[in-house]
């Protein structure tokens, strides 16, 4: 019977991995490390389908029509992750493939799901 040794010895990313907190946490750290910039990216992602189904319930409830509404969600909606990445984060745009790319990561999923979100609670409060 043959024993196994176990290989102790782990690999510098590995440890590195070992050694960062979880993506939520380093979601509301300041200035926290991004080695994996798919972790960034789905922290952009999730916080715009957030953003989205927060200002639908509003803009349902106040209830805002037409084109203000849209335009209101389209500008908070970018604005508020921009001055997450650039302020809050602080990282540089040009590792995650450039403004834009940040910019619009996410943000048509979270469009859709802000007019679905709007449009049932403003039929469900407002429609006769």
């Amino acid at each position: 019977m043959a024993l196994r040794r176990s290989n102790n010895k782990s690999t510098k990313a590995e440890d590195k991995e070992a050694e960062l907190p979880s993506i939520w946490l380093r979601a509301v750290t300041s200035q926290a490390p991004w080695p994996e910039k798919d972790d960034f990216l789905d922290v952009i992602y999730w916080t715009r389908q957030i953003i989205g189904i927060i200002l639908g319930i509003v803009w349902g409830i106040v209830p805002l029509k037409g084109f203000i509404g849209l335009a209101l969600f389209c500008a908070i909606n970018a604005g508020v992750l921009y001055i997450y990445f650039t302020s809050f984060q602080r990282v540089d745009e040009e590792d995650f493939g450039g403004l834009w790319e940040l910019t619009k990561e996410g943000f048509m999923s979270s469009f859709a799901l802000f007019l679905v979100v709007w449009i049932i609670i403003y039929s469900a409060l407002y429609f006769d």
